[in-house]
């Protein structure tokens, strides 16, 4: 992806010069979003206002504020917002004694849709405290000078610079990082695996497709996505698709920045929407060809399981492959994404933690999730990440993508990749990450360029190696066997029921897990019966499940060390090595 270099030094320059003493670092974004819009709004508005003031005078006395709309949107040129104040930022600056009055007769003369987002902002706190601290005029005067026309900034630097400022704003509010910010090098990678084989089909002509995600935040996956597709994966190409964006968020501030980017960057406003994904999907009927998400870890769907549990049962509805545990609604989130796909072609990338992969027993509502998406043929890859690439969480995390139109060499398999290796240069370990320079919350390391091309290499070659593990779908199905042991009465003789059946011995009762690809019978024979010869299987208490387990696939056992090596490594400690003193030394000087 491309690290094109973005002037955003105003940020630092402003909140040096006007807001460094009123609000604190984790406030500086609170104040900057909100006056980058209208900043933004402003510039593009500059040609057209004299248009949409005259229509406006024309007729607001004529036709209702229905229908006024659609007359104003005309004279702004066909766009998605106007204003209808005789102020712009740089008239206000010659208000004098009534800025604080015309600032907001200005900010009033926006469109519903405009006032709607500076509203969720919680502006009006804002410019209270800056009319407090007599800086209101300094702040206007400050984001004037960031020129933010579009012959200056175009659509796509603009959404660079808004990412930029969600990104450093954030990085002064260390502890809310991870709740809008999913790290760029994890996004990076995500993106570029779903796009690996898209090149040649996204040149056609007149080609359009749509990006989705269903927890967007801020709205960084789909944003980043389009500008890769258009800027970096077909640069230099004389076709380009027409990609269309949609993002839905639970979170309201997160919401208002992400609709905030969409309107300046000149994306249908309309598709990014406010609601939980879960009880209110405000896309209904409607398909996407590419999905992204970062979904939250762990979090309670308790809330709301009369309406899930609902939907559950209908056999039409997103959650009818079953329900995980109330505790943790990742899986929620996967269904209703493969629900979403394009039925012509859809792709997903989705990051999880390692629940997913194998919590919950044979007929368990996981396992049975996990079953449906392998046995329909749509898991293609999972990717194990390094640990601490994230802001909020040191846990191990992984990308599964789906596909519901796989090649056909990739068809009945599903590839697993282990790039949870640290780089070490000193140990001549390859690895797929480096240590950050800085430390941000639990962000520790970092996925670089050269550690993303060979993850799509590896992905895109499709053979077996060292990181790269190939498997038949039925490799992650079992048998789960409940195998049974006679009950026995005090004088050594095994108890039956009124038929003449032996009794089962509850206390005895165990679970055996069966590989699909497995004879029962024979594994019954060969495994169980040479231990406890008596038992037998109760086939009615058969189950299938599924699960990933990545230890298991890429386990490399390590033999233990020698008594020499060993006894080496405690000399050293005790005695030192070199130059360096040992305990023994240390503990003398200490108490001397």
């Amino acid at each position: 992806m491309s690290d094109k270099k973005v002037d955003v030094s105003f940020i630092f320059q402003i909140t040096d010069k006007v807001l460094w003493n009123v609000f604190k670092k984790n406030e500086i974004g609170d104040v900057l979003l909100p006056f980058v819009v209208i900043r933004r709004l402003d510039c593009i508005l500059d040609p057209v206002n004299e248009k949409v003031r005259t229509a406006y005078e024309n007729f607001k006395e004529k036709v209702s504020e229905e229908k006024l709309d659609p007359i104003l949107r005309k004279a702004a040129g066909g766009l998605q917002f106007y204003n209808t104040s005789r102020h712009t930022l740089e008239s206000l600056k010659e208000s004098g004694k009534t800025i604080e009055i015309d600032f907001s007769n200005y900010i009033n003369g926006f469109n519903k849709e405009v006032r709607d987002i500076i509203d969720n902002f919680q502006f009006e706190k804002v410019i209270g405290r800056l009319v407090k601290n007599k800086l209101l005029y300094e702040m206007i005067d400050a984001i004037c000078k960031v020129d933010l026309h579009t012959d200056k900034v175009d659509n796509h630097n603009m959404g660079y610079i808004f990412e930029e400022l969600i990104r450093i704003s954030n990085e002064q509010s260390n502890e809310t990082a991870g709740e809008h910010f999913t790290p760029r090098d994890v996004i990076e990678l995500m993106i570029k695996i779903v796009f690996s084989t898209e090149k040649e089909m996204l040149s056609q002509q007149g080609i359009i497709r749509t990006i989705y995600d269903p927890a967007m935040g801020t709205g960084g996956m789909i944003n980043l996505a389009k500008n890769y597709v258009l800027d970096e994966l077909l640069s230099g190409n004389k076709n380009k698709p027409d990609l269309k964006t949609y993002g839905q968020e639970i979170n309201e501030q997160s919401y208002v920045i992400a609709k905030s980017e969409s309107l300046i960057t000149g994306e249908n406003a309309d598709n990014i929407r406010h609601g939980n994904t879960f009880t209110e999907d405000r896309f209904q009927n409607k398909h996407f060809h590419y999905q992204f998400a970062n979904p939250p870890y762990g979090v309670t769907w308790s809330k709301d399981a009369d309406f899930i549990r609902n939907e559950s049962a209908n056999p039409s509805g997103r959650f009818y492959a079953g329900l995980p545990g109330t505790s943790d609604g990742q899986l929620l989130f996967l269904q209703h994404m493969i629900s979403k796909m394009e039925r012509e072609g859809g792709k997903i990338a989705v990051v999880t933690n390692g629940s997913p992969l194998f919590t919950g027993n044979a007929g368990s509502g996981e396992s049975d999730i996990r079953k449906w998406i392998i046995e329909n043929d749509w898991l293609d890859c999972i990717i194990a990440l390094p640990k601490d690439l994230f802001y909020n969480t040191g846990i191990n995390t992984y990308i599964w993508f789906i596909n519901n139109n796989k090649p056909a060499h990739r068809k009945g398999k599903v590839q697993l990749i282990n790039a949870n290796i640290n780089e070490d240069k000193s140990k001549e370990v390859e690895g797929f990450c480096r240590p950050e320079k800085r430390s941000l919350g639990n962000k520790r390391n970092k996925i670089e360029s050269n550690h993303i091309e060979k993850l799509v290499d590896i992905y895109t070659s499709f053979e077996a190696g060292k990181y790269c593990k190939i498997y038949n779908n039925e490799d992650f199905g079992y048998y789960q066997i409940t195998v049974e042991q006679p009950e026995y009465d005090a004088k050594g003789n095994i108890v039956k029921d009124k038929k003449g059946e032996r009794k089962a011995d509850s206390k005895k009762r165990d679970k055996e897990n069966i590989p699909l690809n497995k004879d029962i019978e024979s594994y019954f024979q060969e495994e169980v019966l040479p231990h406890v010869p008596e038992a037998w299987i109760d086939y009615d208490k058969t189950r299938i499940g599924y699960e990933i387990n990545f230890t298991k696939y890429f386990y490399e056992y390590k033999g233990l060390r020698s008594s020499f090596d060993v006894k080496k490594e405690i000399e050293e400690l005790e005695f030192g090595i070199g130059s360096q003193k040992g305990i023994i030394e240390l503990l003398k000087e200490m108490l001397a």
